[in-house]
């Protein structure tokens, strides 16, 4: 753990200037560029939101904003794993030349999709003023769950990383896997309206720890106690521990299979 925080303090330049280049080429050639962070959340939330509003009816308070919030977090695991994942096969022609952190890699692109979050935290602002949400005084608490969620995802990008490298077909399987885990996960769907077992499952979904963590800011006022910050530290410490250790534990073959 020594050796990998010197080399990321030795090479943090060159970490932010990959992060740098992924949200230059995300938005590349696009008119809207940055926009389409708080654009795509929106837009999207708008037509969940009228689908499940008049077909699929839910007994949700202020259920755009439960939609929104779900959904966000949601997106940013998923597009940062998915980007994660092929990050070392993309990076082989500069892992082959000079010496890198191979871990740089991943977590430029899992940075990157931070910043993309980040951006579209806006929409649920604009969201808050049109439904006339409350601002309260919790919502300086939002850095909290979504530093959880980073830690987190920074260790499943990691592992990802690694079974891209040896198995080409991680990158397929995996799309398969994140839709049964969005559908595992209460984004559209109060927890309320499942049986006792599917119920006991969802609780041992981390991201529905980190959604729940993050509504309770924004729409309910309170900031979760001791017991719940203590889970979510120990599932994002424990998968970010994993996921160096796998990482490490590899790494020094990739060049054998990129």
């Amino acid at each position: 753990m020594i050796v990998y925080l010197r080399n990321f303090n030795k090479y943090k330049g060159l970490l932010w200037q990959l992060v740098a280049r992924d949200l230059k080429v995300r938005y590349r050639k696009s008119v809207l560029g940055y926009l389409w962070s708080l654009l795509n959340p929106l837009l999207t939330m708008v037509v969940i939101s009228t689908v499940f509003s008049y077909v699929f009816r839910f007994d949700i308070d202020n259920f755009p904003i439960y939609l929104l919030t779900g959904q966000i977090l949601f997106n940013f695991f998923s597009e940062a794993t998915n980007q994660s994942m092929d990050s070392i096969l993309q990076g082989s022609g500069l892992i082959k030349k000079v010496y890198i952190p191979k871990y740089i890699f991943p977590l430029s692109r899992t940075l990157s999709s931070f910043v993309n979050l980040i951006f579209s935290l806006l929409a649920i602002i604009i969201m808050l003023f049109l439904t006339k949400t409350p601002f309260r005084l919790t919502l300086i608490a939002i850095p909290i769950p979504l530093i959880y969620l980073l830690i987190f995802t920074c260790g499943v990008s990691l592992i990802l990383s690694v079974f891209a490298v040896y198995f080409r077909d991680t990158l397929h399987i995996y799309s398969v896997v994140l839709t049964a885990w969005m559908y595992f996960t209460p984004i559209f769907y109060p927890i309320s309206a499942l049986p006792d077992l599917p119920k006991k499952l969802i609780f041992c979904n981390p991201l529905y720890h980190y959604i729940t963590y993050f509504r309770q800011i924004i729409l309910e006022g309170t900031i979760p106690g001791f017991r719940e910050n203590i889970m979510c530290c120990l599932i994002s410490g424990g998968m970010f521990a994993v996921g160096l250790i796998v990482f490490k534990n590899h790494q020094d073959r990739f060049s054998f299979y990129i």
